[in-house]
C-alpha cells in the first residue's frame, strides 16, 4: 500500500536488504545488521529507514528503532502463519498472507483461526493457484483510512470460517478468498525486486477495479 515517491540510493539498498532477509529468514535485519551488510553509517541507515517509512515502503516500530512490517511481511505475530517445510513467515493479515505467496512465488500453507468461533483454519495457495476453501475475509475500514494506523488495519483484516460468523460494523467490507488472492498477486508480486518502485495511486486503484473492488469503500486517498 505504498504512496508515490522516488527513493534515495541508500534507502533503495536498505529496502532490498530488508525484503531479502524477510524472504530468506522470515525476519527483518536490525539496523546494526544493515550497517554491517551495506557498509553504511548508522545515521545513514536510520535516515533511510525513516525515508522508507514515510513513503509507506516499510513500517517502523513505534520507537523507530526497527522494522515492524514490510508489507506483506510482518516482524511479529499478527494472526497468520505461512509455512512450507521447516520455513515459516508471519503474515500481517489475510491479504498480506496471499501477498507473501505472491512475493515468494511458492505454494504455502496458511494457518489462522476464525475470530468468531476460534476454529483453526488451514488453507493453501500458490502464485498460480488460489485457495479453494469457502472462507471469507472482513476488511474493517475503508481504503482512505488504511494508513491512519496501518498496523491496526492489518491486524483486523481477518479470515472467518463463514459469513454468518463475521461480526459486522458500519464501515467494513466482506469478500471471498479468491478475490483477495487475485488482488495480492499484482499488488505484492514485485516486492522482492531490488529495483522496485512504489506503485502510483492510479495503478493501485486500477488493480482494485480489476478485481471488482469498486465504490467509496475502495477509493484510495
Amino acid at each position: 500500500m505504498p504512496v508515490d515517491g522516488a527513493m534515495t540510493a541508500p534507502a533503495r539498498a536498505i529496502r532490498a536488504a530488508v525484503y531479502a532477509m524477510f524472504a530468506r529468514e522470515g525476519r527483518p535485519p536490525s539496523p546494526a545488521e544493515l550497517v554491517n551488510a551495506l557498509a553504511l553509517g548508522p545515521d545513514v541507515v536510520a535516515a533511510g529507514l525513516r525515508e522508507l517509512h514515510d513513503m509507506h515502503a516499510i513500517v517502523l516500530t513505534p520507537a523507530g528503532d526497527g522494522v515492524r512490517m514490510a508489507h506483506p511481511f510482518s516482524a511479529w505475530p499478527m494472526g497468520f502463519v505461512l509455512r512450507t517445510g521447516d520455513r515459516f513467515w508471519w503474515g500481517g493479515c489475510a491479504w498480506d498472507s496471499f501477498g507473501i505467496v505472491a512475493a515468494l512465488r511458492e505454494r504455502l500453507e496458511i494457518l489462522t483461526v476464525c475470530p468468531s468461533c476460534g476454529r483453526e483454519l488451514r488453507y493453501a495457495a500458490s502464485h498460480t493457484e488460489p485457495a479453494a476453501e469457502d472462507y471469507v475475509v472482513r476488511l474493517p475500514r475503508p481504503a482512505a483510512e488504511w494508513w491512519e494506523d496501518v498496523v491496526a488495519t492489518c491486524t483486523n483484516i481477518r479470515t472467518f470460517c463463514s459469513r454468518e460468523h463475521v461480526t459486522r460494523s458500519g464501515d467494513d467490507y466482506v469478500t471471498d478468498l479468491p478475490t483477495l488472492w487475485k488482488l495480492a498477486q499484482p499488488w505484492y508480486g514485485d516486492r522482492l525486486d531490488p529495483d522496485w518502485q512504489p506503485h502510483s495511486r492510479e495503478h493501485n486503484q486500477s488493480l482494485l477495479d480489476s478485481c471488482g473492488l469498486t465504490g467509496p469503500f475502495w477509493r484510495l486517498p
